[in-house]
């Protein structure tokens, strides 16, 4: 069984494949194209939950047989001090952090209001396996439609989510369609900035997507064997 990993752009993408050589086989599935390398289908989804959701229910539906996992990957902020800009962090839970309203006492989640869901925990074996493999922080990984400007945005969101490390846009979307397909997601995500103020000037996106690339060749085996546990699981199920 295969996994699909899900990006943002191609660029990150790229940085998965680069972890195995020569030029990945493509294959064109409804709305993108699949890049295979090692074990990994990997397409670019597109910014922000709504686009990642979408592009990993199309590869789902596509696909000729199921996939063993999904992974949301790339890069994104990470809270200091706890994922320094080149860290890497592996979401022990991925949360969407502004899914709900807004209201006279303040924010209130999806789920306080009585409908829906604004958290996924992937499994806890293959987090904690990632982890050990790749170095990777473990952590609560939010996804935010709109990203982090400003130190009173830092801040609030690390008092609703005090085990926060890092924030992206596309994990908690990738997490929605591989649960609606019974697959189990990991997010997976190189710093490449910290939340809080933007200063361009102090991104590292080259070295942050670098630290991707050596993520997934070190990830590689931990899925592979991961992959084979689970259809053993499976079969005795």
């Amino acid at each position: 069984m295969r996994v699909l990993v899900v990006t943002a752009v191609p660029v990150e993408r790229d940085a998965v494949t680069r972890a195995f050589g020569d030029g990945p086989r493509i294959r064109e599935v409804p709305g993108a194209e699949l890049h295979l390398a090692g074990p990994f289908d990997v397409l670019a989804g597109g910014a922000g939950p709504a686009a990642a959701a979408a592009a990993t229910a199309c590869a789902l539906a596509a696909a000729s047989a199921p996939y063993a996992a999904v992974v949301s990957a790339g890069i994104g902020g990470g809270f200091a001090p706890a994922a320094p800009v080149g860290s890497l962090v592996v979401a022990s839970s991925v949360v969407a952090a502004d899914l709900g309203a807004e209201t006279p006492d303040g924010f209130v989640p999806v789920t306080g209001l009585g409908f829906g869901r604004d958290t996924f925990l992937p499994p806890e074996a293959l987090v904690r396996d990632v982890a050990e493999a790749t170095g990777a922080l473990p952590g609560t990984v939010l996804t935010v439609s709109t990203v982090t400007g400003s130190a009173a945005r830092t801040a609030e969101l690390l008092a609703a989510h005090p085990g926060a490390v890092a924030e992206a846009m596309e994990g908690f979307g990738v997490a929605e369609a591989a649960a609606r397909f019974g697959v189990p997601a990991l997010e997976l995500r190189a710093v490449s900035n910290a939340v809080g103020p933007r200063d361009r000037a102090a991104w590292r996106i080259g070295d942050a997507l670098a630290a991707l690339t050596g993520a997934f060749g070190k990830t590689a085996p931990v899925v592979e064997s991961w992959t084979r546990h689970d259809r053993i699981d499976r079969h005795r199920d």
